[in-house]
């Protein structure tokens, strides 16, 4: 049976840029503190360089055609006709408040297509469905069609589709030697919230529920066509006819899900024996939250490492002296002929971007779509605010490459902030959360005031100031964060200079003496379960004799 399925082990070690292993968490209009619409997206791939992009409306000539780029390999797939017009798109959200993220997860491998003439790569899909839709249905309409007509040519994948009303999950997987895919959308509860994390988590619903289901017309007759399926239509279950659930895929993908529903739902800690394969019994698709959650949670929990779960990446022998949430890959090792893992939590060393999109159905679109930006890892990163009608990228967030350092670009200062923290990760990581909550929080509260002032231009139909307005305030808070955490990558250096750590006062600031020379340094070494390992695995070789 397994090899009948694109692992997640697979798709680790041959998916490139961004498709390797993505986090997406939901939470409805509903289930949050201001009636917001949120979607997080992170775009993990060690090959992935963080920049936005923008692309411009536009209104297309009849027979006018839009090539389409492969987006894991740049590799030219095929042209298909523009429409009479086109929508504005900031990074994986449209001047409409459609925001569009996904998590592959591979499946079945006979199904990846076969006949090498299928032009609509996951990616495309998503950048297309953003320029020519208006809400999450007709995005979900648009993409389906798509691949209809022009063939799917990835694996299994799930995608998070919102507009400023709802968001939906949908799951899709191509039909090998056939043309297109088969598919399935659902609907989450307003109150509800959800996520998918590179394993498909849609199994059996109502498929009589018009209204908040939608499938493929051959997606049953496929799967008893092929085999993969011969029970009663209402026990259908996209996730299990499609792809494999093992140990490894719970733990490494489901399990990233579950520390999310936990942190907001008291009973969600019994699906961590599904994550664990311990039990069968899967976890849902979405649950409610206990309360409802804000920006912040959303953000705060895109930083994730397990903690306070038997999982805990802080916590076990490989996290070091320092208790370093991080692994470097590969994810799995042997030892005496028994295979391991490493754990693998949504905040990742290997992200190349990341967002939490904000959709809100009380605001005017080009002021209530919002993408809270950030580049390399989640959990050092900051989050900045940029609006659904902006034109203009900041230069810090143009495009650039992973082998060419730039003091000016946001994706490598804050490589340069995180990479220093993963090798002394509790004693950086106060600094770090310091300026990172500081810029956040800034960002955050200054949202009201400048919104009172941008609805008033929407509302006055004043469209090109408002566009104006969003534009320069993009590039003052690219410019902020970016030389910000500049200057906080040359102060880690300096303060944990030789592994010591400089003294400082209570602002920050390195102490001087009396007679105007610096401090001596502190010694932190590494703490006592570090030395008793050590005399465990050498007995009395450092043993000083008295």
């Amino acid at each position: 049976m397994k090899k009948l399925f694109l692992s997640a082990a697979f798709l680790l070690a041959f998916i490139p840029r961004e498709a390797e292993a993505c986090t997406n968490l939901i939470a409805g209009p509903k289930a949050t503190t201001d009636g917001s619409v949120f979607v997080t997206y992170a775009a993990d791939s060690h090959g992935l360089y963080g920049m936005l992009t923008n692309t411009p409306a536009a209104k297309h000539a009849p027979g006018e055609m839009r090539k389409v780029i492969e987006w894991d390999t740049n590799k030219p797939l095929g042209e298909i006709p523009q429409p009479a017009e086109t929508y504005n798109v900031v990074g994986n959200i449209n001047e409409h408040q459609v925001a569009i993220g996904e998590s592959t997860w591979g499946g079945r491998e006979e199904l990846v297509d076969t006949t090498g003439n299928s032009i609509i790569d996951y990616g495309s899909l998503i950048q297309i469905a953003l320029e020519r839709s208006k809400t999450a249905r007709e995005a979900i309409k648009v993409m389906t069609d798509l691949v209809d007509k022009y063939g799917y040519a990835s694996s299994g994948e799930s995608f998070s589709i919102a507009d400023k009303n709802e968001v939906w999950v949908m799951e899709m997987i191509g039909k090998g030697s056939e043309k297109g895919a088969v598919w399935i959308a659902v609907r989450i509860p307003d109150d509800a919230i959800s996520g998918h994390a590179n394993e498909p988590r849609i199994r059996k619903v109502n498929l009589k529920d018009k209204n908040n289901v939608m499938y493929s017309k051959d997606l049953i007759s496929f799967a008893r066509k092929r085999g993969y399926f011969n029970g009663k239509d209402e026990d259908f279950s996209f996730a299990d006819v499609f792809a494999e659930h093992d140990a490894g895929t719970r733990r490494g993908c489901d399990a990233r899900v579950w520390s999310f529903f936990r942190r907001f739902n008291k009973d969600a800690d019994k699906y961590y024996d599904w994550c664990a394969n311990k039990s069968d019994e899967p976890m849902p698709l979405y649950v409610i939250p206990d309360r409802k959650l804000s920006l912040q949670d959303m953000q705060d929990s895109m930083r994730d490492h397990f903690e306070g779960t038997p999982f805990d990446m802080t916590q076990d022998v490989g996290a070091g002296p320092n208790h370093v949430p991080y692994r470097w890959r590969p994810m799995e090792f042997k030892v005496d002929g028994k295979t391991y893992c490493n754990e693998r939590a949504i905040a990742t060393q290997q992200t190349g971007w990341s967002f939490v999109s904000q959709s809100r159905a009380d605001m005017p679109d080009p002021v209530g779509g919002v993408l809270w930006f950030g580049t390399d890892d989640c959990n050092t990163t900051v989050y900045m605010p940029f609006y659904c009608s902006m034109t203009e990228v900041p230069s810090q967030l143009a495009p650039g490459d992973i082998n060419n350092f730039s003091f000016d670009s946001n994706f490598w200062m804050n490589n340069w902030v995180a990479n220093q923290a993963y090798n002394r990760y509790d004693l950086m990581i106060p600094d770090i959360r310091k300026v990172q909550t500081g810029l956040e929080n800034k960002f955050r509260d200054s949202r009201k005031e400048r919104e009172k002032e941008l609805v008033m231009l929407a509302n006055n139909g004043n469209k090109d100031k408002l566009v104006d307005y969003v534009n320069i305030e993009g590039k003052e808070i690219a410019k902020e964060a970016t030389d910000a955490y500049r200057e906080l990558a040359q102060y880690l250096f300096v303060k944990f200079m030789d592994g010591n750590m400089k003294k400082t006062d209570k602002d920050g600031k390195f102490i001087m003496t009396e007679y105007g020379i610096p401090a001596s340094p502190t010694f932190p070494g590494y703490d006592q379960k570090y030395y008793e390992n050590i005399v465990k695995e050498t007995g009395e070789h450092f043993l000083i004799e008295n």
